[in-house]
């Protein structure tokens, strides 16, 4: 009898701990989603806001270099957009399993969702990135030339949206192996 209430007391103090583990990956679920909406956000205005006009012989012809220049870039906004409204949408969802760190259906809609914003950020990014890597670049065989050698301010720029992206793109990551490891504990 006495073994018996030994091993209920352990059991006890097995799901206590188990419990404050799935509590502390919601609250790193919250955070990181957060990081990634502040990361999709900036590189959506960062590559939306991208806007430089050079002179060329006179004050009247000037080249100009903007985003929407180029659908990659169109799609790249829209892309980082699109993620930004789903993370603030996840948000009350996360705050909710802070609450209850037991909820595991709406847990695997998360990372049903969660997968599907990464394929569309890690598409939008990688679209661009082939397009910033010519900018700087350029191809001598189809002859396309660098454009960064003139246009700085919107290299910087775009060069910068990416680095966001990305970060957007390891945090997703991050996010569905935190979902992955909350779902496997129970």
């Amino acid at each position: 009898m006495k073994s018996g209430g030994v091993e209920a007391g352990e059991v006890a103090k097995a799901s206590g701990a188990s419990y404050g583990v799935n509590k502390g990956v919601s609250v790193l679920d919250f955070m990181l989603r957060i990081l990634a909406f502040v990361c999709a956000l900036g590189s959506a205005i960062a590559m939306g806001t991208t806007d430089e006009t050079l002179p060329f012989f006179t004050q009247f012809i000037r080249f100009r270099a903007r985003y929407d220049d180029l659908p990659t870039f169109t799609f790249f906004v829209i892309a980082n957009s699109i993620v930004c409204a789903y993370l603030v949408l996840s948000l009350p969802v996360s705050i909710f399993h802070i609450m209850r760190s037991a909820a595991q259906n709406s847990r695997i809609v998360l990372v049903i969702f969660d997968t599907a914003m990464l394929a569309l950020l890690t598409a939008g990014a990688s679209a661009s990135a082939g397009i910033v890597y010519l900018a700087h670049k350029g191809n001598t065989k189809a002859n396309w030339f660098s454009i960064c050698q003139q246009f700085h301010s919107f290299c910087e720029r775009i060069s910068g949206s990416l680095i966001g992206s990305f970060g957007g793109v390891i945090l997703f990551v991050l996010l569905i192996l935190l979902s992955a490891i909350a779902l496997s504990r129970r």
